[in-house]
C-alpha cells in the first residue's frame, strides 16, 4: 500500500495487529460519542484561504518549555505502544528524535524511560499518573530525571478509568478464563507476523516503568491490574506543589478542558497544559479538545504553554490547533498507527506525511511562520 494519509495507516495497524490491541488503541470508552467528536469537530473548523501573500519561505521551528522543535508537533503518551510493534516505545523515540520533535514516554509503556531515552540522541519527555503509593511515584520521577528526561506532563483525568466496551468485547479487559485466554490465543494465532515480532522478538512484556518499581506485581496481567487499583481518586490541585517537590524541571498537565481548572492550573503553579479529553477515552460526551481550546487558551491569555491533543490526524489539524490557540499538538493514535503499521519506519513516514500537510496548509493560508498563527487563520461565518 502507497502511504498517503494517517488514515492509511490505520487501516494497516487493523490488518496487523490482533483484534484486542487494534481496539484498544482505536476505541474510546461507552458510546464513543466523544471519540468521534474529537475528529468530527476539528473538520469542522474552517480556515481562511488567503492568496498573494509571498509563501515562498516558511517557518515550522518551535520552541517548547526551552527546547526548539522542528515543528509544533510532539508524540503524545501512548500505553501499551510496545504491543504494536517490538519495543515500539524505543522505536517511536528514535523516529521522533529524527524528525527534530519530541517525544513522550507513557508510565505504561512497555519500554521503561531509560530503555525509551537511551533509544534516541534527544532527551525525551515522561508522562505520569497519580498513584496511590507515593513511594512508586517518587522512584519513577527519580528515575525519570536520572534517564534526563526534559519535560513531565502530569495527566489529571483518570481518577477512575472510563468503561471501554470494545476493550471488553475484545478480550483486553475480559474476566479471567478459559473463554478469553481462548480468544486472545486464537487472535494471536490469526495475526502470526506480529506473533514473531512483538511476542517472540520484542520481550519483555511487561510495563518497564513499573516491573522494577512494584514488588508485588511480577507480570504483564498482575501489573496491570495494579495499575487499575492504585489510580488515585483523592488527586487535588494541592497534589501539584508535592509533584513539584520531587520534579525541578518543565511541569505540564495533562486533561483540561474547562477554563476554570485552567485557571486552577496556573494558580497551581504549572509551566504548560494540555487540552485534552484522554483521546476520548474516560468521560463518554464531553466536549472534543478543540471545540474547549479556544476558551482555556484564552483563560490563560499566554502565561503558559498551551498544548492540544485529540483528533489530530493531520498537518491541516496542526494548523487549526495554533489557529484556535494552541502553541503545539500532542499527536496519540495518529502515531500509533503508524507504528503498528510499519515501525518506526512508519512513524517517521507519518511525521513526513504531517510536516507536508502543515507547510501547504501554511502556504494556503497565507501564513509564513507558526509562531504567528492566530485567530485570523479562521474562517467567519456570514
Amino acid at each position: 500500500m502507497n502511504i498517503a494519509s494517517v488514515s492509511d495507516f490505520r487501516e494497516l495497524a487493523r490488518r496487523r495487529l490482533p483484534r484486542m490491541f487494534f481496539d484498544y488503541l482505536d476505541g474510546g470508552s461507552y458510546d464513543e460519542v466523544t471519540l468521534r467528536r474529537n475528529v468530527a469537530d476539528m473538520q469542522a473548523v474552517a480556515l481562511r484561504q488567503r492568496v498573494m501573500r509571498d509563501v515562498s519561505r516558511l517557518s515550522l521551528s518551535t520552541t517548547l518549555f526551552g527546547q526548539t522543535y522542528a515543528m509544533p508537533v510532539g508524540l503524545g503518551p501512548v500505553g501499551f505502544a510496545g504491543m504494536f510493534a517490538r519495543r515500539g516505545e524505543a522505536q517511536a523515540a528514535r523516529a521522533a528524535a529524527q524528525a527534530g520533535v519530541p517525544f513522550c514516554l507513557s508510565t505504561l509503556g512497555i519500554c521503561g524511560v531509560e530503555e525509551s531515552a537511551a533509544a534516541c540522541a534527544a532527551p525525551i519527555w515522561f508522562q505520569l499518573y497519580m498513584i496511590k503509593d507515593r513511594g512508586v511515584m517518587s522512584e519513577l520521577l527519580a528515575r525519570a530525571a536520572q534517564a534526563r528526561c526534559s519535560a513531565l506532563v502530569f495527566t489529571l483525568d483518570l481518577p477512575v478509568a472510563g468503561a471501554r466496551y470494545r476493550d471488553y468485547r475484545a478480550g483486553m479487559s475480559a474476566p479471567p478464563g478459559l473463554g478469553a485466554q481462548a480468544r486472545r490465543a486464537w487472535q494471536g494465532l490469526t495475526h502470526p507476523a506480529w506473533v514473531w515480532d512483538v511476542m517472540v522478538r520484542g520481550k519483555p512484556h511487561d510495563f518497564g516503568n513499573l516491573a522494577g518499581t512494584v514488588k508485588d506485581a511480577k507480570g504483564f496481567g498482575r501489573l496491570a491490574a495494579w495499575v487499575a487499583a492504585n489510580f488515585d481518586p483523592t488527586l487535588t490541585w494541592a497534589d501539584i506543589a508535592w509533584v513539584r517537590k520531587h520534579w525541578s524541571g518543565p511541569l505540564i498537565v495533562k486533561g483540561i478542558l474547562d477554563p476554570e481548572d485552567a485557571r486552577l492550573a496556573l494558580d497551581a503553579g504549572v509551566d504548560g497544559l494540555v487540552v485534552s479529553n484522554h483521546g476520548g477515552r474516560q468521560l463518554d460526551g464531553a466536549v472534543s479538545g478543540i471545540a474547549a481550546l479556544p476558551r482555556v487558551a484564552e483563560a490563560v491569555d499566554g502565561r503558559v504553554t498551551v498544548l492540544l491533543d485529540g483528533g489530530v490526524r493531520s498537518g491541516l489539524d496542526v494548523l487549526r490547533a495554533l489557529a484556535s490557540g494552541a502553541q503545539g499538538c500532542l499527536l496519540g493514535r495518529a502515531w500509533a498507527y503508524a507504528l503498528a503499521a510499519r515501525g518506526e519506519a512508519g512513524v517517521a513516514r507519518a511525521l513526513e506525511i504531517i510536516r507536508a500537510e502543515l507547510l501547504v496548509a501554511m502556504a494556503l493560508t497565507g501564513c509564513t511562520d507558526v509562531r504567528a498563527a492566530n485567530r485570523d487563520l479562521l474562517a467567519v461565518s456570514d
